[in-house]
């Protein structure tokens, strides 16, 4: 599913495209193109296939903001062979757009810039209830989902505790959560996601889990079910920060929460930042598996 997409630093993209590297800078800030990644330590990371079609644009003469409309025309080509795929019901060559997204973009960019706009324009042409957009959805779940699994193990101790309030259907919606999951696992958070819909048994995942965030993702299901589930979600693990995922903060009772951004990149990275900030802030507080040990050595004690 894709190998290691060929990056490169800002002196190489700059010495790549003969320019300098604030020139670079300067396209990037006034065209958003080339667009970089950002490491841990915020440094730039461009990918080698957007420098290669501005480069090859260049060379044909034209000015820079034409050079760029051109590079984005390239590379919006794979958009148009994923819909053309999916529309033919060719799952074979559904992969290979992906795998050719893949060569120039990371996985991340590759599903929002590729296959999530692709859904978007299939859902439009066709309607949510529609053979095509069945097959699609169902496809891009089952990428999502074999991407996921091919992730690292979590490298991150804090976990994240995903409310799954999209009902169960296929749309674009719960598209998104997949999505937002692969990130966060890319990303190497631990990531935990149960229906709204369930809460037997609920105390006992989350003590073996231990959360420290609660996204609640999707407004399909009602307020009712998802207030039921995060107070049997806050007795079990106690008081966490609850962020919204594709549903709005008017349609939960929960002090404090937080609406997160739709884009599933963009959601994530808020995600991260709320762990981390948590992380260098707040004080060592006991587990959630130390409460229940502290709970029944005093009833015990009580007992005796």
């Amino acid at each position: 599913m894709g190998g290691h997409v060929r990056t490169l630093k800002t002196s190489e993209a700059a010495q790549m495209l003969n320019v300098s590297p604030n020139t670079l800078r300067a396209w990037e800030r006034r065209f958003g193109y080339p667009k970089p990644a950002r490491t841990a330590g915020q440094h730039r990371m461009y990918t080698f296939g957007e420098v290669a079609a501005l480069r090859d644009a260049l060379k044909e003469g034209l000015s820079i903001s034409s050079a760029v409309s051109r590079a984005q025309e390239s590379l919006q080509a794979d958009t148009q062979m994923l819909t053309g795929a999916l529309n033919a019901y060719e799952l074979t060559r559904a992969d290979a757009a992906m795998a050719a997204a893949l060569a120039l973009r990371t996985v991340d960019r590759a599903v929002e810039e590729v296959l999530l706009p692709s859904l978007v324009e299939l859902a439009g042409q066709h309607g949510e209830d529609s053979a095509p957009w069945s097959f699609s959805a169902q496809w891009a779940q089952d990428w999502l989902r074999r991407a996921q699994r091919m992730t690292p193990p979590p490298t991150r101790r804090m976990g994240i505790l995903i409310g799954d309030a999209t009902g169960g259907r296929i749309d674009l919606q719960d598209l998104h959560l997949r999505a937002l999951e692969l990130f966060l696992a890319r990303a190497g958070a631990r990531i935990i996601t149960l229906p709204v819909s369930g809460v037997a048994g609920l105390g006992e995942a989350l003590a073996a889990f231990r959360p420290d965030l609660v996204v609640v993702a999707g407004g399909s299901e009602s307020d009712e079910l998802v207030a039921r589930w995060a107070y049997r979600a806050r007795v079990s693990a106690g008081t966490l920060p609850v962020t919204l995922f594709h549903r709005s903060t008017s349609r939960v009772r929960t002090t404090g929460s937080q609406a997160l951004s739709i884009s599933p990149s963009a959601a994530h990275r808020e995600i991260l930042a709320l762990l981390d900030s948590a992380a260098r802030t707040e004080a060592p507080s006991l587990s959630t598996v130390d409460l229940y040990a502290a709970r029944e050595a005093l009833q015990e004690r009580n007992a005796s």
